[in-house]
């Protein structure tokens, strides 16, 4: 039977390993990429086997570069005194994305986690007080997510920081744009009246 062809089986089994695909998904992608060019395929591979062999983590903030430094640790533009800590580089693309933030980053690479085994020795949390000792930061963002690990590491972190006499502030959460507060739950509603501002 065609569904049982090992070498697509194997091909659906890999990719099935990526976040966000699930084992129909994969199958549907397995034999989408058996019915492609051998030379499109090819291109497929070779772009993420070099793809994975170029990129590196940044030698200063932890993003995802090419270079030992990445490019906004190499803009001087960008220190500004703002230092906005984020869990993975994919948090750093989405800031990007926004084109509003123009400090420097920090990649902790992961969240305080006790039932997965992670503490604070996990993370780049002492890479992050070396920076704060030996560059010109006057605020620091913690902008992991509002989940229980984002906020017990944002805790964590900003009773680190305080005593340093570096500001230290949290991004905002609450009701997203466009929807309805009945729809909203309690805590994020919460959230909401808890980072309010003045107009």
């Amino acid at each position: 039977m065609a569904s049982q062809i090992e070498p697509i089986q194997r091909m659906a089994a890999q990719l099935a390993r990526l976040p966000g695909i699930g084992q129909k998904t994969a199958q549907r992608l397995a034999y989408f990429i058996v019915s492609l060019p051998e030379d499109q395929v090819h291109e497929l591979a070779a772009a993420i086997w070099q793809g994975r062999k170029a990129v590196r983590y940044c030698a200063v903030c932890g993003n995802f570069t090419e270079n030992e430094r990445c490019s906004i640790c190499e803009n001087d533009e960008r220190h500004n005194g703002q230092l906005c800590v984020v869990r993975d580089p994919r948090d750093v693309a989405a800031l990007e994305r926004m084109q509003d933030y123009r400090g420097v980053y920090h990649v902790l690479g992961g969240t305080l986690s006790p039932m997965n085994g992670i503490g604070p020795e996990d993370l780049r949390i002492r890479e992050l007080l070396s920076r704060l000792s030996t560059e010109d930061i006057t605020e620091v963002i913690l902008a992991t997510n509002p989940d229980i690990e984002g906020e017990a590491t944002a805790t964590y972190i900003a009773r680190l920081i305080k005593p340093l006499g570096v500001k230290v502030t949290r991004i905002a959460h609450g009701v997203p744009v466009g929807s309805d507060l009945e729809y909203a739950d309690e805590v994020t509603l919460a959230k909401a009246l808890e980072g309010r501002r003045e107009v």
